[in-house]
């Protein structure tokens, strides 16, 4: 089986995606949302999390 039969099952899978009308439950990404949010991630605040190979110039490098 070549390539062609894989492309041509890819383009029909994404096409799916693309024009397939699909109910998004905003409660439930809400929920996910607050929930990740208040599991955390709040690295900045606390020091002892500090990676010891940070030398703090993260933001100059860019």
């Amino acid at each position: 089986m070549g390539r062609g039969r894989a492309k041509a099952k890819q383009t029909k899978v994404a096409r799916e995606l693309k024009y397939s009308s699909h109910e998004t439950d905003f409660d439930a990404l809400q929920r996910e949302l607050s929930s990740s949010s208040s599991s955390g991630h709040h690295e900045e605040s606390d020091s002892d999390d500090q990676d010891p190979y940070d030398d703090g110039y993260d933001e100059y490098r860019r």
